[in-house]
C-alpha cells in the first residue's frame, strides 16, 4: 500500500532528521490526507487535495501523498519528504518557537496590514522565512529545491527572490519585463532585514509587512475576485491547530504579560475567537470547557495576567478542637471524680498518696480549611477608578492576583463592587469557587459616586468566624467615617490599598495606624500596583517575612 511504503520511509530517515534538529520532542511524523484550508468542501477537487504538503497539529506533522505526487520526477520521495519534515520541525525548534511568540508576530502585522487576513498571511510568510533562513544556515537540508520546484504567484516568486540573494544559491528565478524592476527593490529592502535575530523580530515583521504590503492586497483583491480565500501554503498552514490547549493558554498568558495592553489583548483575541471557540476553549477551567461559549476577551485579559503573580496567604493559628485528653499525673484527693485515677500507676488502690490520678489538657487541631480563610474582595469602581473594560486596571489586577491566592488554597472568595451602593451602584456576589463569576463582578463598571453601604457588607461577614478583608479604593469615599469605624469594630485580618495621595487616605491611614489587624499600602503612582500589591503584600501574607 502507498501510504505504508511512504510512513516506512519516514520511519527510517526520522532518526537521523532527530540527531539533526537536536532531538526535539516531536512525534514520528505520520501520512495521511491533509485538508486544503483555504477552500470550502463545494470547492474541494482532486487538485485541492494536492495542494498542501504538510500538516501540523499539537506536534503531530503529516505528509500528505496526493502532495508529492506532483513534485514526481523533480524530485525523489526521500528528499521531498525530508525538506517537508526540515521546514516543519524548524517551526517547532525557532520560529514561531511558541503561541505567545505567533501572536506578536500577528499583532505587528495586523498593525501595518489593517485587516485579519492579510495580517495572516504576512505573519506566515514571515514565519516560513525565518524557519527556512535558519534551516538553510545552519543545516544539511534540500529546502532549497523544494522552493526551486514549487509552483509561485506573484509574492511567492518575490520571496524565492529574496531566497536566491541571502542564501546565495541559485533558485531559477529571473527577471521578467517591466514588473521586475519594482519587485527588485521589494526583494532588496526584505534583504536587509535580519531575520535570525530573534530580539528584533518585533520591528522585522513591521519592515517585513510594509515591504510585501502591495503585492498582498494585489493578491488579496485578485483571490476575491476569483471568489476563494487564497492559495494555501504547501509547507502547511499556521493557524490554533498547529498548537496545543496547554500551549494556547500559556502564550495568552504570556502575551499578555508581554503587552500589558488590555485593547490589544482584545483585539488578537476577538481576531481569533471563532478558532478559540471551535478548539473548545473556555475562559474558567482552560481548554476543553467552553465550546460553542462567548469568551469574554476582558475578563480572559486579567485572568492571564493575573496568573503572572503569586501571593502566599499566611495561614492561621492552629484553633482549639474543645477535646480533653491525659496529660500529666497528681495525687488524688477526696472528690476527685473517680474516672481520672489512673489505675496503672496506682497499683489497683485507693489512698492518699498512692493513688494518682490524670490531670488534662485542651488538644489543639486545625481548622475545616486548615488555616486559610475565605475572602472578602471591596473593590471601588466609581468615576475616579479606572474603566477595566477600556484600559489596563491596576486595582482589578490586585484584587484578581489576591483572588487567585484564595482559590489556590481552596478558599471561597466574595465580592462587593461598589461605586454609589445606596443609590444602586453596587455587584454583589456570595462566597464561591467560580473564577470567571469573580472575575466578572470585579469587572463591573459604575463610574458613578463613592459610597459604601454597610448593609450589603454585614450579611457577607455574619457568620464567618474567620474571613480576610481585601479593599482596593483611592479611598474618596463620602463615607468613609462608617467605613472606619466599621473596621475598628471586627478583628478580621484586613489588607487595605489605597491608589495616589490625598485627605481622604491619609485620614483613613491615621484613623486606623494603631489597629494590628490591618495592613495599609500607598501607591502613589497606579503604575506601582502591581509591584507593591503583589510585592509588599507578601509581607503581610507570608509569617516568616512580617515586618510591618
Amino acid at each position: 500500500m502507498e501510504e505504508e511504503r511512504l510512513q516506512a520511509i519516514i520511519e527510517e530517515m526520522w532518526p537521523r532528521l532527530k540527531r539533526k534538529h537536536l532531538f526535539p520532542e516531536i512525534p514520528v511524523p505520520k501520512v495521511g490526507k491533509v485538508v486544503d484550508l483555504s477552500v470550502d468542501e463545494q470547492g474541494m477537487d482532486d487538485s485541492a487535495e494536492r495542494r498542501v504538503g504538510l500538516e501540523m497539529k499539537e506536534k503531530q506533522m503529516t505528509i500528505n501523498p496526493a502532495f508529492l505526487s506532483t513534485l514526481k520526477g523533480k524530485m525523489t520521495e526521500e528528499n521531498l519528504i525530508e525538506a517537508l519534515l526540515d521546514h516543519g520541525i524548524t517551526h517547532y525548534t525557532f520560529c514561531p518557537w511558541d503561541f505567545q511568540t505567533h501572536l506578536m508576530l500577528y499583532a505587528e502585522a495586523k498593525k501595518v496590514m489593517g485587516d485579519k487576513e492579510s495580517a495572516k498571511q504576512a505573519a506566515n510568510y514571515f514565519i516560513d522565512v525565518i524557519a527556512d533562513t535558519h534551516c538553510v544556515k545552519k543545516r544539511a537540508t534540500e529546502i532549497p529545491e523544494l522552493h526551486r520546484n514549487l509552483k509561485k504567484g506573484a509574492v511567492e516568486e518575490v520571496i524565492a527572490s529574496l531566497y536566491q540573494k541571502i542564501w546565495g544559491i541559485d533558485l531559477g528565478i529571473s527577471p521578467q519585463g517591466k514588473e521586475e524592476k519594482g519587485r527588485a527593490e521589494i526583494v532588496r529592502r526584505l534583504a536587509r532585514i535580519p531575520y535570525l535575530d530573534r530580539s528584533r523580530w518585533t520591528e522585522s515583521i513591521r519592515k517585513f509587512t510594509r515591504s510585501l504590503k502591495p503585492l498582498l492586497l494585489l493578491a488579496q483583491q485578485e483571490q476575491e475576485a476569483r471568489g476563494g480565500k487564497g492559495d494555501s501554503n504547501p509547507q502547511g498552514e499556521h493557524d490554533m491547530n498547529h498548537y496545543s490547549y496547554e500551549e494556547i493558554d500559556d502564550g495568552l498568558r504570556e502575551y499578555a504579560q508581554k503587552t500589558m495592553g488590555l485593547s490589544e489583548f482584545r483585539e488578537v483575541v476577538e481576531d481569533f475567537s471563532t478558532e478559540l471557540k471551535e478548539m473548545g476553549y473556555g475562559i474558567e477551567g482552560g481548554m476543553g470547557r467552553g465550546r460553542g461559549t462567548h469568551i469574554d476577551a476582558d475578563i480572559l485579559f486579567y485572568m492571564k495576567l493575573a496568573e503572572n503573580y503569586s501571593i502566599p496567604v499566611k495561614r492561621l493559628p492552629l484553633e482549639k478542637t474543645g477535646t480533653l485528653h491525659p496529660h500529666s499525673h497528681s495525687p488524688w484527693e477526696v472528690g476527685t471524680p473517680f474516672q481520672d485515677i489512673d489505675i496503672w500507676t496506682s497499683f489497683g488502690k485507693i489512698m492518699p498518696g498512692i493513688t494518682q490520678t490524670w490531670k488534662k489538657k485542651e488538644g489543639k487541631g486545625r481548622g475545616k480549611i486548615e488555616g486559610t480563610p475565605d475572602c472578602l474582595i471591596i473593590i471601588d469602581s466609581s468615576g475616579s477608578m479606572i474603566n477595566p473594560r477600556k484600559s489596563l486596571s491596576y486595582a482589578v489586577l490586585g484584587a484578581a492576583c489576591a483572588t487567585n491566592a484564595y482559590l489556590r488554597n481552596n478558599s471561597k472568595v466574595a465580592v462587593y463592587n461598589f461605586s454609589d451602593a445606596p443609590m444602586g451602584g453596587r455587584e454583589i456576589l456570595d462566597y464561591t469557587e467560580n473564577r470567571e463569576d469573580i472575575y466578572r463582578a470585579l469587572c463591573k463598571y459604575f463610574g458613578g459616586g463613592t459610597a459604601l453601604d454597610l448593609e450589603d457588607i454585614m450579611p457577607l461577614i455574619k457568620g464567618k468566624k474567620e474571613l480576610d478583608l481585601f479593599i482596593i479604593t483611592d479611598m474618596k469615599i463620602t463615607n468613609l467615617e462608617t467605613l472606619i469605624g466599621f473596621f475598628g469594630k471586627i478583628q478580621n485580618r484586613i489588607t487595605a490599598v489605597h491608589i495616589g495621595e490625598n485627605p481622604y487616605a491619609s485620614r483613613f491611614e491615621k484613623a486606623v495606624e494603631k489597629r494590628k489587624n490591618i495592613n495599609i499600602f500607598t501607591v502613589k503612582k497606579k503604575e506601582d500596583i502591581p509591584h507593591i500589591v503583589l510585592g509588599s503584600i507578601r509581607e503581610y501574607f507570608n509569617p516568616m517575612n512580617k515586618n510591618r
